[in-house]
C-alpha cells in the first residue's frame, strides 16, 4: 500500500508539471546500470585517478614501464589462458572523458587543469603482449605497456579487470573441456554468473578454451557462438502427461531435438524418449539426444542407453547436466558412464574452486635523466621483477620444455612470447577472428605436455630467469638499498 502511494504522489507532482504520461512513466523506471562504451573511463579506482593528478600536478609525464603478470600459482592450477586482450585494446584506443564525467570528477575536488588534461585525453602509449590463447605461468609478464606515466598508471585497473575474469574462466573451461575426454561441453552457466557482463565473457572465453558452445542466445548472436538448449522441467510438468510433452516439443522442432526426462522417472522417461523418437523417424526426422540432470548419472546413463539401444536408436544421445565440474565427469567417465556431452554451469561459468587469478600490474622501469631505469618492489612475498622483459618459450619435439623470462633485448634459444600489439595509441596487429583464437588455444593446449594438464597435483612448469635478468635483479637491489 505504501508503494502506492509513493507511486501515486510521483505521478501527481509529474502532472502538476505538465508531463505527458509516457513522460511521467519514464520517470517511474527502474534506471539501467549496464556499463557501455561510454562510461568505460571511469570504470577505474579512484586512487588511479589521484595519483595521475598528482603527477600532472608535478610535472611526471616521462614514459614508464608496467608489467601484467599473474603473481603466484594456486595449488588447483599448473597453467593460465592469457584472455581478455581484445576488450583491452578496444578500451585503449576508445578511452576518453566526455563533459558529463568531467563534471562528476569536478564534485570530487579534482582541480580544473587535471580536468582539462582529461578532456583530451587520448592513450598514446606502446603496449607488447603474449596472443590471447597463450598458455602463460607465474610471473610472467603476459602485457608490457609503456607510455607517458599518467597514461600507464590510469589504465591499470580496466586491464586487471578484463584479463583477471576471462583468464579464470579459460583456464577453468580447459580443465572440464581435457576431463571430458573429446566429449561436446556446452556452457550452461548465464544464469548464475556475476551479472550480465561476465556472462557475456564466460561464453566467450570458455568457447576459447575448448568448448563447443553456449545457451547464452545473446552470445552466440554477438560472438558467433553455436548455440544449445533443451527444455525445462517446467515443460515437462505444464502437459498433463509427459509423452505428450515430448510429443508437443518435438513437434516445434523436429530436428535434433533433446528431451529432458528425468522429470519423474528417468528410465520410463527414456522408454517415452524412445516412442517419441521412433515416430519421428516415421516423419523423416529423428531425435537429437535425451538429457538426464540428477540422480545418478552413471548408472542412469548405462540404463538409458541399453533402452535406446534395444530400439535401434544409437544416434541419439545422451547429454548430461546438474552441478557438473571438471572432477565429476572425470569421476563419471572413469565409472564408464555412457554419456556424450555434458552441460557445465555455475562451477564452471563461476570457477567455483578458484574464482580468481591473483593478478598484479607492475611498475618495471621509469624514465630519468635521458634512460630508462629499471624498478622493482621488495614487499615481503611481493618482489617484482625489473627491466623491460620478454618470455622465451623453448620447445622439442612439438611439445613445450620450459620458459626463460629475459631482458627484451636478449638474444635466448626459444620463440619470444610478447609481441607489439599497439604502437603509440594505434593498434598493430591483424585482429584474429574468435574462432581463430580458438584454434590457436586449442593448439597450446595440445603441445603442453600431458602431466602438466592433470586435473589434480600437476608438476610446477620450469620458468627460468635468463643470467642477465639474474643480473640485473642484482644490480637493482644493490642500488635500491644504498638509496634506502
Amino acid at each position: 500500500m505504501m508503494a502506492r502511494r509513493r507511486g501515486d504522489k510521483i505521478g501527481q507532482s509529474a502532472r502538476a508539471r505538465g508531463l505527458s504520461y509516457n513522460q511521467r512513466l519514464e520517470r517511474t523506471k527502474l534506471k539501467s546500470d549496464f556499463v557501455n562504451e561510454r562510461n568505460l573511463s571511469l570504470l577505474t579506482d579512484l586512487y588511479e585517478l589521484t595519483m595521475c593528478a598528482s603527477y600532472f600536478e608535478h610535472g611526471m609525464f616521462e614514459p614508464a614501464t608496467f608489467d601484467l603478470f599473474i603473481r603466484k600459482t594456486p595449488h588447483v592450477r599448473a597453467y593460465f589462458i592469457f584472455a581478455g586482450l581484445e576488450e583491452a585494446l578496444f578500451y585503449l584506443k576508445n578511452i576518453k572523458f566526455e563533459s558529463d564525467q568531467l563534471e562528476y570528477l569536478r564534485k570530487q575536488g579534482f582541480k580544473k587543469e587535471f580536468l582539462d588534461y582529461l578532456r583530451s585525453f587520448k592513450f598514446e602509449g606502446d603496449v607488447y603482449s603474449v596472443r590471447e590463447g597463450t598458455i602463460t605461468f607465474s610471473d610472467e609478464p603476459m602485457m608490457r605497456v609503456t607510455a607517458p606515466l599518467p597514461q600507464a598508471q590510469l589504465i591499470e585497473t580496466f586491464l586487471l579487470n578484463a584479463v583477471n575474469l576471462q583468464t579464470t574462466i579459460a583456464t577453468k573451461a580447459s580443465r572440464v573441456v581435457y576431463a571430458a575426454e573429446g566429449r561436446t561441453i556446452v556452457d550452461f552457466s548465464l544464469r548464475r554468473t556475476q551479472g550480465t557482463d561476465a556472462g557475456m565473457k564466460v561464453a566467450r572465453a570458455s568457447y576459447i578454451a575448448g568448448c563447443s558452445g553456449t545457451s547464452n542466445v545473446l552470445a552466440g548472436k554477438v560472438y558467433g557462438i553455436p548455440v544449445f538448449g533443451t527444455m525445462a522441467h517446467s515443460y515437462v510438468q505444464s502437459y498433463e502427461k509427459e509423452i505428450q510433452s515430448f510429443r508437443a516439443f518435438t513437434e516445434s522442432f523436429p530436428n535434433k531435438t533433446t528431451l529432458l526426462i528425468d522429470t519423474y522417472n528417468t528410465l520410463n522417461g527414456a522408454k517415452k524418449a524412445a516412442l517419441v523418437a521412433k515416430e519421428l523417424e516415421k516423419r523423416g526426422h529423428r531425435l537429437g539426444g535425451v538429457r538426464l540432470d540428477s540422480g545418478d548419472l552413471v548408472g542412469l546413463s548405462k540404463k538409458v542407453r541399453k533402452i535406446l539401444d534395444e530400439n535401434n536408436l544409437k544416434y541419439v544421445r545422451i547429454f548430461a547436466s546438474g552441478n557438473l565440474d571438471e572432477y565429476r565427469i572425470q569421476e563419471m567417465l572413469k565409472r564408464k558412464a555412457r554419456i556424450d556431452a555434458f552441460g557445465v554451469g555455475t562451477a564452471m561459468g563461476t570457477s567455483s574452486d578458484y574464482p580468481y587469478v591473483d593478478i598484479v600490474y607492475k611498475l618495471s622501469e621509469v624514465f630519468k635523466d635521458g634512460k630508462f631505469v629499471p624498478a622493482m618492489k621488495l614487499s615481503k612475498n611481493k618482489v617484482t621483477l625489473p627491466g623491460r622483459k620478454q618470455i622465451f618459450r623453448i620447445m622439442k619435439r612439438g611439445k613445450y620444455v620450459k620458459d626463460v623470462i629475459g631482458l627484451d633485448n636478449e638474444r635466448i634459444e626459444g620463440k619470444p612470447l610478447l609481441t607489439p600489439v599497439m604502437k603509440k595509441g594505434m593498434i598493430v596487429y591483424d585482429r584474429p577472428s574468435l574462432k581463430e583464437i580458438r584454434e590457436y588455444t586449442l593448439k597450446n593446449l595440445s603441445e603442453l605436455p600431458e602431466k602438466y594438464r592433470q586435473l589434480r597435483d600437476a608438476p610446477k612448469y620450469p620458468v627460468e630467469l635468463s643470467p642477465k635478468l639474474k643480473k640485473l635483479l642484482k644490480e637493482s637491489l644493490q642500488r635500491i638499498e644504498m638509496v634506502e
